[in-house]
């Protein structure tokens, strides 16, 4: 091969590296976000920096699109009262008023994964050694590593770590990062979600929870489509 076709292949394959570490960074951003709306109630910055956003029409997936319908719908007939409206919703969806683990959408895979419906199992262990093995911790927050926000942040940080391995040329390592994220999706959020997300849909009263909901569980599906096709 001559030094001019050597050339155009680094070249090549620079851009193709760079092409995957921008996709890093947006997955990055899309579990963050997800993550955030999962952790607490929307505050008025949050509701201001949604309502501001563009919303895409046609993703490939059904649920994503719905999901983002049943969002842009709420934050398009937003107003005053509309925080308010939603920690209410917050509430009643996710914390509910009765202990028997079936009053809510409980945001913790250990009350779906246990027989009994019970928080901080099995389920809750295996979250918690995966982030040790990936040396995360889980800041100050104080709930189970299986919350569904903890969860979510494990996929936005790895996938930033995944872009930093990109952007240096560390092709081996990003691909571990990639099967380790590849791992979590399907061993732990698509074990779960579904049924997360149809406990969202009967106890939500507003479109942006059960919007939420679809568009978390459309990406996570999308996204695990996407690791494979990487890693492949």
């Amino acid at each position: 091969m001559s030094q001019e076709a050597t050339a155009t292949v680094a070249v090549e394959d620079n851009e193709e590296l760079a092409q995957i570490a921008d996709l890093m960074n947006m997955r990055a951003r899309t579990y963050g976000m997800l993550a955030r709306l999962f952790r607490v109630e929307v505050d008025k910055e949050t509701l201001d920096e949604m309502r501001g956003m563009r919303f895409p029409t046609a993703t490939g997936s059904d649920l994503v699109d719905a999901g983002y319908r049943q969002l842009y719908t709420y934050l398009r007939g937003a107003w005053e009262d509309s925080i308010r409206e939603l920690a209410v919703d917050y509430v009643k969806c996710f914390i509910g008023h009765g202990v028997n683990g079936y009053s809510a959408a409980y945001p913790y895979e250990s009350v779906y994964t246990s027989e009994r419906r019970l928080m901080m199992q099995e389920a809750r262990a295996e979250v918690l050694q995966v982030m040790r093995d990936n040396e995360l911790k889980r800041d100050r927050w104080n709930e189970g590593e299986d919350h569904i926000a903890l969860e979510l942040e494990f996929m936005q940080r790895m996938a930033l770590r995944t872009e930093e391995d990109l952007r240096a040329g560390d092709e081996d390592a990003a691909a571990e990062k990639l099967e380790t994220q590849r791992a979590f999706v399907n061993d732990h959020l698509l074990n779960w979600l579904p049924m997360l997300v149809g406990d969202m849909q009967q106890f939500a009263q507003t479109d942006f929870y059960k919007g939420l909901g679809n568009l978390t569980l459309g990406f996570a599906q999308q996204d695990a489509e996407t690791l494979d096709e990487l890693l492949a």
